[in-house]
């Protein structure tokens, strides 16, 4: 591979640092002496918001470059020069869908929609086992990335404002880990199981993939019981690798500070 295939692009990096001002706002910005979760003030506002959504487009770009990267390594080599190995966002099959669209739904909704970002040659893996790693390297990237949050928290002991920002974000990756796992045509989980399925099942994942993930989100949004099953599941995955809910709840407040 070579060695600039991998470097990340200015694009990328610029999303990272928007991401890093917001937790230099909440680390330097903020008089933590007379912080209140309930009233966070708008430095802490606008730190948060900076943070999780930068933070959440960073995510996805790493959750798009896992699935090129595993994808190279297996045998696919226009991924190489498709420019997926770049970080790029413009370089995916559709920017708006796959990097503007989660972003504003993230903000608005705060649901990790999934974006199809990357085209993979499959008939140019070597194996099902390659063509299923490859669907699954996107959500495992969102469980590192929630998983290395957490390790940070706990590690670095920041301040209340920035931990709490740290672990929302880290929350919003175990949901998207959560969600893209589901065996739905259109998200990672059925990709995992696609090539051991049969030609039937393959042709019906195919028509449904176009609709099947906006069916999911409607679900997601329009019924109570179907939400409600999703975030105690993303929960309790979360708890089940460290994460705290009461600081997840102070970014959730910072987060959406309009409600």
């Amino acid at each position: 591979m070579q060695r600039s295939a991998v470097r990340p692009s200015p694009v990328f990096l610029a999303i990272l640092a928007v991401a890093v001002a917001g937790g230099l706002i909440l680390s330097f910005g903020v008089d933590t002496d007379t912080y209140n979760p309930l009233d966070p003030g708008a430095a802490v506002m606008a730190g948060t918001f900076l943070l999780v959504l930068a933070g959440w487009g960073v995510s996805l770009c790493l959750h798009e470059f896992g699935h090129a990267i595993v994808a190279y390594r297996g045998g696919d080599r226009e991924v190489y020069f498709k420019g997926y190995l770049t970080l790029d966002p413009r370089r995916y099959t559709d920017p708006v869908f796959s990097l503007v669209l989660p972003l504003l739904i993230l903000a608005i909704g705060g649901i990790p929609l999934p974006g199809g970002a990357v085209w993979i040659n499959h008939y140019s893996l070597r194996s099902k086992a390659i063509d299923s790693m490859v669907s699954l390297a996107g959500p495992l990237s969102n469980l590192v990335l929630g998983g290395l949050l957490i390790v940070s928290i706990e590690a670095f002991d920041p301040s209340l404002p920035l931990a709490g920002a740290l672990s929302f974000l880290a929350l919003f990756q175990i949901m998207a880990f959560v969600l893209n796992m589901l065996p739905i045509p259109g998200l990672d989980g059925w990709g995992a199981l696609e090539p051991h399925l049969s030609h039937e099942a393959r042709r019906f994942g195919a028509k449904a993939r176009p609709w099947a993930p906006l069916i999911l989100f409607a679900c997601l949004i329009g019924i109570p019981g179907v939400s409600t099953v999703f975030f105690d599941i993303s929960n309790t995955v979360y708890g089940a690798v460290g994460g705290d809910e009461f600081l997840s709840a102070v970014g959730n407040l910072a987060f959406f500070f309009w409600r």
